[in-house]
């Protein structure tokens, strides 16, 4: 293996093998951009040098993205929420942008405009982020596995703040539930997710958008980005400390490596603990301008190979056994060649979830919903081969 510096490192760089960290650890998959994020976070951990045995690759230029909607004006809401040429692995309610998924697109409008008041400098009551936190939990309770699918299959362009913010709030509330925090608790979980990262808003745009490397000096201020994000929290919306400290420290880490304040274990709060797990998923599954998306089951494997480092154990599998090794929305290949994509998460086992074929074995495609829904848990002879890159699949059927 080649070690590489992590000074060298530039956000975007890509490399034609997997670069790991400490040997076995996965950084980013072969063929994948850094992002500013993953060196961020290296040199918060302290790591000095990564591994590959692969070389750097020139990667293509990202498609500029749509120009993006202003905040608060209506009539763009409906180009954005959906994809301008549906494929086969497109989700329907994505294709139609109506039902629920009108109501995902709106949580993220929502927000969008209060991240834009806060970030003008523009009062904003607690109360309206509340709202969101209220028809954000109510839509999860009644529509679970459509939320979580939207996060892998939905395409929603621009407002990345927010819609990041949404997805990580989804999934907090899902591993607050599961872990059975009571309700008051699960609110304020919920709050400090959609929250967490709201102190990004106060920082330089000419470094935060810096996709060419971070000074010492540049990567200090952004990791005092919780603190920033605490006091607009506890000092401007007035929230409790409760709320707080979810923000404050969802940068810390377990083994007592990670950042503002070093703290490790239980004396971080369980909120904070929860949305670092739903943050680092997050993270990887979303596209972004200068990286593309990782399969919801390499997220879940790399989540997995934590080793009670960066996350609560607990934590960690309360989110595994709400989200499964194949997470609602991928798209996977079965032993008899058929392609399908999960749609329900079974707990007792995480490998055989139910499906819905998007191509049988024959090679027919099912148009949107049509495709027959199979249980893997009772279909003893069918059983999942291997995940598959949605981008694949949407090239290929085009």
């Amino acid at each position: 293996m080649k070690k590489v510096p992590v000074d060298s490192l530039k956000t975007g760089m890509a490399f034609s093998q997997p670069v790991y960290i400490e040997g076995n650890n996965l950084l980013v998959p072969a063929g994948v951009a850094i992002r500013k994020k993953d060196i961020e976070r290296l040199h918060s951990w302290g790591i000095n040098i990564v591994e590959t045995e692969g070389d750097p690759v020139a990667l293509p230029k990202p498609e500029k993205d749509a120009p993006k909607q202003e905040s608060g004006k209506s009539g763009a809401a409906d180009t954005q929420g959906a994809p301008k040429k549906p494929s086969v692995i497109t989700l329907t309610e994505v294709q139609e942008n109506k039902g629920v998924y009108r109501s995902y697109i709106e949580l993220i409008e929502r927000l969008d405009q209060v991240f834009t008041s806060i970030g003008s400098g523009v009062s904003v009551e607690a109360r309206s982020i509340d709202n969101i936190t209220g028809r954000l939990l109510q839509a999860v309770r009644e529509q679970r596995n459509s939320f979580i699918g939207y996060i892998l299959g939905g395409e929603v362009t621009g407002r990345e703040m927010s819609k990041s913010s949404v997805n990580t709030a989804i999934l907090s509330a899902l591993t607050a539930i599961e872990l059975k925090l009571p309700n008051h608790k699960v609110m304020q979980v919920v709050t400090g997710a959609l929250l967490h990262d709201v102190g990004m808003l106060r920082l330089p745009k000419e470094f935060v958008d810096n996709k060419g490397g971070l000074s010492a000096a540049e990567l200090q201020r952004i990791q005092a980005h919780p603190l920033y994000t605490y006091k607009i929290v506890n000092k401007e919306l007035l929230y409790p400390e409760e709320v707080g400290l979810i923000v404050l420290q969802h940068h810390e880490r377990w083994d007592g490596e990670g950042y503002p304040r070093r703290i490790s274990g239980s004396a971080i709060d369980i909120g904070a603990r929860i949305v670092s797990v739903a943050d680092a998923f997050e993270a990887m599954v979303s596209k972004k301008p200068y990286r593309n998306s990782m399969m919801g089951y390499q997220a879940i494997k790399n989540l997995l190979s934590d080793n009670s480092r960066r996350f609560d154990p607990d934590v960690l599998k309360a989110f595994i056994q709400t989200m499964g090794i194949y997470p609602i929305g991928s798209i996977i290949l079965l032993n008899n060649g058929a392609l399908a994509r999960v749609v329900e998460v079974q707990g007792t086992a995480p490998l055989r979830p139910k499906i819905r074929i998007l191509i049988d074995e024959f090679g027919k495609v099912f148009k949107q919903d049509e495709g027959d829904i199979i249980d893997l848990l009772t279909e003893k002879s069918l059983f999942i081969a291997r995940a598959v890159d949605p981008r694949e699949v949407a090239k290929k059927h085009a």
